[in-house]
């Protein structure tokens, strides 16, 4: 039976999983009722689509891990399913990762201005770019996978050893993990600096949009609002992507440290904090689907008005 503390993360980690789904399935249901009227979607609206549907197959893995860690965690032992577990989980947090990562350098593309050639090239063709990140990431999807073997041996001597209950003597083990897990940051790394250059240069576009504007002594500035909401989405999801990733390697320090089964599944609790608050960060930051869900909130304020005096 779970603990009073296992008991406590199921309801919390039930809650952020339901919020998740709740807000990547109204971003995923606007866009799709979109495209069956308009016969197509917009840039934005195909990334936003693609990264809510990566993160709900995210969240049902993330639910379907916590449910063994709480009830069946001898199953781990099973070779065969921690492979399965390994292989999704790194196959939807890669692309979710990716996904992200393409939205922020389309919005660095869209908002800011720069008269080099280099990048009027690249904006006209921003529809290529994007395509290109995610197959280049494919490249780097491949050593994700190369450092499956190792993670999932490292998980599955270690709940084996937990069942024997047996003393910890996996040096070989720890030394091929830690390894591991240096390659998986540089890996992660990547996208990071992305981001992070779409932040920056938006900043420095910005500065001088304002230069240009306090010179022209423009009234109506439309588009520093524009730079401002950009950097505000791009930032978001780099502090995001930030607790996310440090999320996956305190999992794997507290096995190796702590050998902290609560500990493990407080961290799970905060990784699926990021595709749970995430999706209502998009929500409120695009028009469309900002106007969508005030729209369904006040349908719903008018239905509940509507059921109140019939059930008095």
């Amino acid at each position: 039976m779970p603990s009073r503390i296992e008991n406590a993360f199921l309801v919390a980690a039930a809650g952020e999983l339901i919020t998740g789904m709740l807000g990547n399935g109204f971003i995923l249901l606007v866009n799709c009722i979109d495209l069956v009227k308009n016969l197509k979607l917009s840039t934005a609206d195909c990334i936003l689509t693609g990264l809510a549907l990566s993160r709900i197959i995210l969240l049902c893995i993330i639910l379907f891990d916590s449910l063994l860690m709480v009830f069946w965690q001898h199953l781990y032992a099973i070779d065969k399913l921690a492979k399965f577990i390994s292989v999704f989980w790194t196959l939807s947090n890669h692309l979710t990762t990716w996904i992200v990562t393409c939205l922020n350098v389309f919005y660095f593309f869209k908002i800011a201005n720069f008269s080099h050639p280099c990048f009027t090239w690249l904006r006209w063709r921003i529809s290529r770019v994007l395509l290109v990140l995610p197959l280049g990431s494919l490249f780097l999807l491949f050593f994700n996978f190369e450092l499956l073997d190792t993670f999932t041996n490292f998980w599955v001597n270690l709940y084996q050893r937990h069942e024997r209950n047996s003393t910890w003597s996996l040096d070989v083990s720890k030394t091929l993990y830690l390894n591991g897990l240096i390659v998986f940051s540089f890996i992660y790394l990547i996208p990071f600096l992305l981001s992070l250059a779409s932040l920056l240069l938006l900043f420095l576009s910005l500065m001088r949009h304002t230069r240009n504007v306090q010179r022209n002594s423009s009234s109506r500035d439309f588009k520093t609002e524009a730079h401002k909401r950009a950097m505000k989405m791009v930032m978001s999801s780099l502090l995001l992507s930030m607790v996310n990733f440090t999320s996956i390697l305190l999992t794997g320090w507290f096995s190796l440290l702590l050998q902290n089964h609560q500990a493990n599944l407080a961290v799970l609790l905060l990784s699926t904090f990021v595709p749970s608050g995430h999706s209502f960060i998009l929500i409120l930051g695009n028009n469309k689907l900002r106007q969508a869900a005030l729209g369904l909130l006040w349908h719903i304020n008018c239905h509940l008005k509507m059921v109140k005096p019939s059930a008095s």
